[in-house]
């Protein structure tokens, strides 16, 4: 059976009950004082469905209080349905397209995508690494026109050239990816990134550029691939993995989003990010991948405001 044919991608009602059970396993949760499995159904045409009453602070609740779903004239079963979309689709799908597919006009999947997004980032980053492990940490820069990557219309270094940002990650080799979005490519914005995210008895691997090199030189452990000479590989001192996710990065952002504006480029590596550390190598199925993100929903309500502001000020 399809997975997208399932009661949960096109029914209301089974869409709530199922979110129910993926965020209250254990009874409903009142938002509002955090007492679990205290609560009362309501029932009657005065309440509409899926509304709860807390026995301990008599307020009134339903499963999308608290969360990104909250106050969205969006269907719940379109939440859903946009959010396996996203999960199953490795270099991402455009809000164009799931609008189409969910018969969404294109400003609502637009915000409805960047909604998502946000749920998945991560925060209270821990340190990846560790004895016995490898980091790869490099830098790339997206966005721009290919004309003009040699261009550079900033005065400061490490830009990328005009139009591009800099994206600056560190995966470990099995593990997790960590990607930022970083003003300039210089050692005095990338150290404490490093310093606060990479166990310091982690064997570092890095190219031969020379803020990596100053960075890489901060660990006991360091090993190094001159790129400009044509190596690549030498025994297990490489960074053809981080390479690797950098080009599922990009593809997407070439071919299936066209273009990352600088505002919201955070939220897109977040999802590039999450589908990476929850992918099929490590043994997670589309399926596991859109449930497993469904908890960062908690606590991340994002107003259209506010996503707009965002750009107001960029632009400004």
């Amino acid at each position: 059976m399809n997975v997208l044919s399932k009661p949960e991608f096109h029914d209301e009602a089974k869409a709530r009950e199922w979110l129910e059970t993926e965020l209250w396993p254990s009874g409903p949760i009142c938002p509002h004082c955090g007492v679990v499995n205290e609560a009362t159904g309501l029932q009657g045409k005065a309440h509409r469905p899926g509304v709860y009453q807390c026995n301990a602070c008599r307020e009134q609740f339903t499963v999308t209080v608290g969360t990104l779903y909250e106050r969205s004239k969006v269907p719940l079963n379109k939440w859903l349905a946009a959010t396996h979309l996203m999960m199953a689709s490795k270099k991402g799908m455009s809000a164009l397209e799931i609008g189409r597919l969910l018969g969404l006009s294109k400003k609502t999947a637009w915000f409805l995508c960047h909604r998502i997004r946000e749920s998945l980032r991560q925060t209270n980053l821990e340190p990846i690494g560790g004895k016995g492990k490898i980091v790869e940490i490099d830098e790339t820069f997206v966005g721009g026109l290919e004309k003009n990557k040699h261009r550079s219309k900033r005065k400061h270094v490490g830009t990328g050239g005009a139009g591009k940002e800099a994206v600056f990650s560190l995966v470990e080799r099995g593990g997790r990816v960590q990607s930022h979005h970083v003003a300039s490519v210089t050692a005095k914005t990338l150290r404490p990134i490093i310093k606060a995210q990479v166990d310091g008895k982690t064997l570092v691997m890095t190219d031969e550029g020379a803020t990596a090199k100053s960075l890489g030189k901060g660990f006991k452990k360091h090993g190094m691939v001159n790129h400009s000479i044509g190596e690549y590989v030498r025994g297990d001192i490489h960074t053809n993995t981080i390479e690797g996710y950098f080009s599922i990065l990009k593809r997407g952002v070439v071919g299936t989003y066209h273009h990352v504006s600088q505002q919201h480029l955070k939220r897109y590596l977040a999802e590039f990010d999450y589908r990476y550390n929850e992918r099929e190598a490590l043994g997670v199925t589309d399926e596991m991948r859109m449930k497993k993100s469904i908890p960062g929903i908690v606590g991340r309500r994002l107003t259209y405001r506010r996503t707009d502001k965002e750009g107001q000020q960029v632009r400004a």
